[in-house]
């Protein structure tokens, strides 16, 4: 009735139409899936009368079938094919690395419709892979009851919208939660959203996230756009349901996401920010938005299916996700640890040189509120914001303005003509040039044209030892003088840097405290006028400084001076202190302080009434523990990229063995065949991340997050496999000196 012909397949072949005793029939061709493989073929099909070849639809057994072999493929993955006594418990058909920093949020793209016939539904594979066991969550569900608190934060959206519903939805969304540091979906932690981002939902999640694979660590972090709102009662509601539990001990501590953290009200940011969390490294608390863009694909496709089929099509994805950050975890830390490398560099520096121009008595008293800071955590953590008793009031502004402005006339003679020449250089007229980003000043050149004409006081140029060029006045017996004006001029360039400094931090301060809080038209024009003449003294300050410091080079000043302790001040650096300003800004795991807020004369405060601290102590006392606090992240960071290099290897060894042991104890020729496949594989990971990591990979020096037995039976449990490591034991353990007392080294 028909033909079958295997004809070659040739993109320029030229096929003529076929004779049949019915008449012509041109060749189609057609992909054909067999069990030997994927073939495509030219087919000529019958023509005969009477004969139909009408294909039934067999897309629901193409489904069925897809599922099966999706659920099989998943427990030959992980081992279980090996075991048919041993069946998978929760979250044992997941990719699962690292553990204890979590980021969670919620993703309102993964809507599933209501399913007519439920009670149809089969799932294989129920709570066995990142979405959690249905029964047991809505059982939990149906026993909680969510708060009704609005936010005291900003209007956020997960809080103050979680009562939103659809009727023809089951679910509005899901909610996750994932490693902060590498992307990984936390295996049984996926839930559905029934009416929004309730914390009845998100609070299942992180229960089941803490529960998993946790023995021994005592300590998680918990990164959540709301952190701030969720943290106040969940131990309360963890107690309140039947279907909540921590491990016993964890300490939980909450954060918000740096990118999210801007949009908080200020109180948050010291207290929630990733910045100021011992151990936390380097994260910015994000990464889940990165993984929700390719989960987005598959969500319209999933949102018809059935409840079962759905769940295990998502599980799929995230598992797919999980194994790609697995495979490509060599590339990431690499990337890691050369960014922390740089980041440690960047930040050191600055700190150094911030720390050794102030006042040792205040740096001590500064590290005794920081380390209480990182103990107590909550309030304690608000000494990186401003702390003032009373706010100033316009004349006391321009009071301590003006006590700044005081100059010593000194003795008479040669210095007392210098001192004068210089008071008077600072009375005359000078402007900032044209271009924005360059300081100008009328110089003695450009009034010498007009000599013979009348010129006014403000324009006539002073004549000054700096004035002659340095070879002809020795020669002229001026090296003396030069001298003397050399050493005034330092004084005047360290002067003009101390007001300086004063001036921006008393216009940060007008800017918090009067522009934020600006009621009235009259107070907002009263701030600005206040803030304007703070600019005219910062103007003032920094033409003062460039004549003085062009004065010192064509003295003679020796340039690695000049480039050092009196560099060029530019425009930028100008700018209002966002460390006052904005505390709360996102981006601020670069900042660096301006080069005069860390050269000299910075350890001599001065004093305030009106505040806690003067405006200059205020900015420096900020300014210092953020930069510490910036340095000690990038730190930890490293610490932690060199030891995630050393677990890895460990992790990847550890399924070597497993797979070894499984082929060792398999009885079927197929069984062993893959396992020693897989036992290649994992060898050649193993082998790629010790080249990789040659050199980067060593032991921390210092921890104080695990007690010295724990830490020995930790280490004990990894060495010998017992326990698979995590990211998370790195800061757990000072490993130096904690592996050799174990005895494994």
């Amino acid at each position: 009735m028909h033909a079958w012909e295997n004809i070659p397949m040739d993109a320029e072949a030229d096929f003529p139409p076929t004779e049949t005793v019915h008449g012509p029939t041109i060749p189609t061709k057609l992909t054909i899936v067999h069990s030997t493989g994927v073939f495509l073929h030219n087919i000529v099909w019958c023509s005969c009368p009477g004969v139909d070849y009408t294909v039934p639809n067999r897309y629901r057994e193409l489904m069925r079938v897809s599922r099966l072999w999706r659920d099989l493929m998943s427990r030959k993955w992980f081992g279980f094919a090996h075991n048919d006594e041993q069946k998978p418990d929760k979250g044992d058909l997941a990719c699962w690395l690292v553990s204890q920093r979590y980021v969670v949020d919620g993703n309102f793209t993964a809507q599933h419709m209501v399913i007519r016939k439920p009670q149809l539904d089969i799932s294989l594979s129920d709570g066995l892979g990142y979405m959690v066991k249905d029964h047991e969550y809505q059982t939990h569900l149906s026993s909680a009851v969510e708060s009704k608190e609005r936010s005291s934060c900003s209007n956020h959206r997960a809080v103050n919208a979680a009562n939103i519903s659809r009727s023809n939805l089951r679910a509005t969304g899901v909610g996750a939660t994932a490693c902060a540091r590498h992307g990984c979906f936390v295996p049984h932690s996926i839930v559905d959203f029934q009416k929004g981002e309730r914390h009845m939902n998100i609070d299942y999640s992180i229960c089941n996230a803490l529960n998993y694979h946790s023995a021994g660590i005592d300590s998680s972090l918990i990164i959540y756009d709301v952190g701030c709102q969720w943290s106040i009662n969940f131990l309360q509601r963890v107690a309140q349901s039947k279907g909540l539990s921590v491990p016993e001990n964890m300490h939980i501590v909450p954060a918000v996401g740096k990118f999210h953290l801007s949009a908080h009200k200020l109180a948050c940011f010291a207290r929630y920010s990733l910045n100021f969390i011992q151990g936390a490294g380097h994260v910015d608390g994000e990464i889940l938005e990165t993984l929700w863009a390719p989960f987005n694909k598959i969500s319209p496709t999933a949102r018809s299916m059935s409840q079962a089929h759905r769940q295990e099509v998502l599980d799929d994805h995230m598992r797919d996700s999980n194994w790609k950050k697995i495979v490509g975890i060599m590339k990431t830390l690499l990337k890691k640890y050369k960014w922390a490398l740089k980041g440690v560099d960047d930040t050191k520096s600055p700190f150094d040189e911030l720390t050794l121009s102030l006042d040792p008595e205040k740096i001590l008293m500064w590290k005794i509120d920081e380390k209480k800071a990182m103990e107590q955590c909550g309030e304690y953590l608000d000494i990186y914001q401003l702390q003032m008793n009373k706010a100033p009031t316009m004349a006391e502004i321009r009071l301590k303005l003006t006590e700044s402005e005081n100059t010593d006339t000194g003795k008479p003679g040669t210095v007392s003509w210098l001192i004068t020449g210089i008071n008077l250089e600072d009375l005359q007229f000078c402007y900032a040039g044209h271009d924005e980003n360059v300081w100008g000043e009328v110089s003695d050149e450009e009034i010498s044209e007009y000599i013979d004409e009348e010129i006014l006081a403000e324009e006539m140029g002073i004549w000054m030892p700096s004035s002659v060029p340095y070879q002809d006045a020795l020669a002229l017996g001026l090296g003396p003088l030069q001298v003397e004006e050399l050493e005034l001029r330092k004084g005047q360039a360290n002067d003009c840097l101390k007001k300086l400094r004063m001036a921006l931090g008393h216009k940060a301060i007008i800017y918090r405290q009067y522009f934020r809080s600006a009621n009235s038209t009259w107070a907002g024009t009263r701030s600005k006028q206040e803030a304007q003449r703070c600019q005219l003294k910062i103007d003032k300050c920094v033409r003062s400084y460039q004549r003085a410091r062009s004065a010192m080079e064509g003295l003679g000043m020796d340039k690695a001076t000049l480039g050092s302790l009196y560099q060029p001040i530019s425009p930028t650096e100008l700018s209002i202190d966002k460390e006052v300003t904005e505390e709360h800004r996102f981006g601020q795991g670069s900042d660096r302080l301006a080069w005069f807020w860390r050269g000299n004369n910075a350890s001599q405060g001065q004093d305030d009434a009106w505040i806690d601290e003067s405006p200059t102590d205020l900015v420096y006392r900020v300014n210092w523990l953020k930069a510490k606090a910036r340095w000690n992240r990038w730190q930890e960071e490293l610490r932690l990229v060199r030891h995630e290099m050393g677990w890895t290897i460990n992790w990847f060894k550890y399924h070597q063995n497993e797979w070894e042991r499984r082929g060792g104890q398999a009885t079927r020729p197929g069984h062993q065949a893959y396992a020693y496949q897989q036992v290649l594989m994992w060898g050649r990971f193993v082998e790629e991340a010790e080249k990789n990591f040659n050199g980067c990979s060593l032991a921390s020096t210092s921890s104080t997050l695990c007690s010295p037995q724990l830490a020995k039976i930790i280490v004990s449990k990894i060495w010998t496999g017992q326990m698979v490591p995590t990211a998370f034991h790195v800061i757990l353990i000072p490993i130096t000196d904690r592996i050799k007392s174990a005895g494994t080294i």
